[in-house]
């Protein structure tokens, strides 16, 4: 008879083990991490407590990423409020990158305004190409170069198109030597509301 067939058969007959009940103590198991056997009740006691741990550690988990997210939160009202004490396209340009260096511990920021830094036309189809925020670890075209000696030494890239309509303005760019502080397949909402933000605060003081 084959393993699947007895296991159907209880599955099938949930009365087998109340007919003989005697027959509960005396079932054996190995431990699940070796060195002696448990009785049947005991090993469901095991496994019952290893499934609470590991949903206890979930919850953990999930505890830390909504007082993260809660934490990012406030970081991105601070960031808007300050940003809206700018009067100017130039006080704009040089406020918001000194913001996101302060408040969000960003190492380096670029900000570039197609009415004040034309694009190349390779960066111009990559901004238009770009609805949400994205994450690379390679910059794309001469963008390294926005900042400069230190571009070469960049791992990791966060692209925040910036928009006025349906118009691509400009482009915010976040960087960092830490490879993994931007990643293709980190979550971008926050960054979303950033550039959301960048782009409301300058949208009044460019021509149309």
């Amino acid at each position: 008879m084959r393993a699947e067939d007895v296991a159907q058969y209880l599955q099938d007959n949930p009365q087998f083990f109340e007919n003989h009940i005697d027959l509960l103590a005396q079932i054996t198991l190995p431990h699940p991490h070796g060195g002696r056997t448990v009785s049947l009740p005991e090993r469901q006691m095991i496994t019952l407590r290893e499934k609470n741990q590991g949903l206890e550690k979930r919850l953990n988990e999930l505890i830390g990423y909504g007082l993260e997210n809660d934490a990012l939160q406030r970081k991105v009202q601070a960031f808007v409020v300050s940003l809206f004490a700018g009067r100017d396209l130039a006080t704009l340009q040089e406020m918001a990158p000194h913001l996101l260096k302060d408040i969000f511990d960003v190492p380096h920021v670029a900000l570039h305004i197609w009415q004040v830094n034309p694009p190349t036309v390779e960066v111009l189809a990559f901004a238009d190409a770009q609805e949400d925020p994205v994450c690379l670890h390679q910059p794309p075209h001469d963008t390294a170069s926005w900042f400069g000696e230190t571009g070469k030494y960049l791992h990791s890239f966060a692209y925040l198109p910036l928009h006025a309509g349906e118009d691509t303005i400009g482009m915010l760019v976040l960087a960092s030597e830490d490879k993994q502080r931007f990643y293709p397949e980190m979550g971008t909402l926050f960054l979303q509301r950033i550039s959301e933000a960048v782009s409301a605060a300058l949208h009044p003081y460019l021509d149309h």
